[in-house]
């Protein structure tokens, strides 16, 4: 089987979660494994630090987003690339994992398309135009270049992709998650998260159709929208089933692989 695990940077905190690695390590045994990881909320304190205040922004269907002019698309870079990544890594090496890390940049991994303006809703609930910023949307993952890895390797990706004119782009790390595991073609993709899953009116969805998933993105809230949305994508585009699924629980993965105690989402 070959499987997508996208790791939210809900859940890395300062520290990759153990319980995470222990069961990729027995999943990865079995089944070629892709790790995508995400990690805004170090992106967004490093950032601060450096005195670069960062800027979210909402769109007219209800996704938020970072705002990513030039300086905040070199920080996200440098924090998503060189620094959770190469700690992912290191963890993988650690446990007995041949991990290989690499963001979407490395040998044009992830291309994309520079999002030129962009619609946002203010404050008041005005629509407004403004600069594209260095937001990306994403047309194109090199599937070969990812099953070559897949031979001896586990790779692990950052979501920064490359534009039309090599520049650096921040792309949504759910969405980086889906359109990998549509261009490889795989089994299953899992997104971890902070919670079991999809919650409407205080009770978990444990299996729903891309169909209906996506007539319920206006009703779903800030955070969780942005992984359904992904999880209807990557289903549209060929993935057996997303699931969405807390990463804290004993042996995550492998309880999401069984369907149990989290979202699954089908095509239909």
């Amino acid at each position: 089987m070959l499987i997508v695990i996208k790791v939210g940077g809900s859940i890395l905190g300062e520290g990759v979660h153990p319980n995470i690695f222990e069961d990729l390590k027995a999943v990865a045994s079995t089944n070629k494994v892709i790790l995508v990881h995400g990690g805004g909320k170090e992106v967004t304190e490093v950032a601060e630090k450096l005195g670069k205040e960062q800027k979210f922004v909402v769109s007219p269907e209800g996704i938020r987003s970072r705002y990513t002019d030039w300086e905040t698309v070199v920080i996200y870079n440098m924090v998503m690339s060189g620094k959770i990544n190469k700690e992912i890594v290191t963890t993988l090496q650690r446990v007995g994992i041949p991990a290989v890390g690499l963001s979407g940049v490395d040998g044009g991994l992830i291309r994309a398309e520079r999002k030129k303006k962009l619609i946002i809703v203010d404050e008041r609930g005005r629509k407004r135009i403004i600069d594209g910023g260095y937001t990306g949307k994403i047309k194109y993952v090199d599937a070969a270049l990812l099953n070559l890895l897949l031979r001896n390797y586990l790779p692990v990706i950052s979501p920064v992709a490359l534009g039309d004119e090599y520049e650096l782009l921040n792309v949504d790390g759910d969405r980086a998650a889906a359109y990998v595991a549509g261009s490889v073609k795989a089994d299953k993709v899992i997104f971890l998260t902070d919670v079991q899953g999809l919650i409407l009116d205080g009770r978990l969805v444990e299996k729903i159709s891309a169909a209906e998933a996506k007539n319920l993105l206006p009703k779903i809230g800030f955070g969780m929208e942005k992984k359904v949305l992904a999880a209807v994508e990557a289903v549209e585009m060929g993935v057996k089933e997303s699931v969405i699924a807390s990463g804290l629980s004993e042996s995550p993965i492998s309880t999401a692989l069984k369907g149990e105690g989290c979202t699954v989402i089908y095509g239909g």
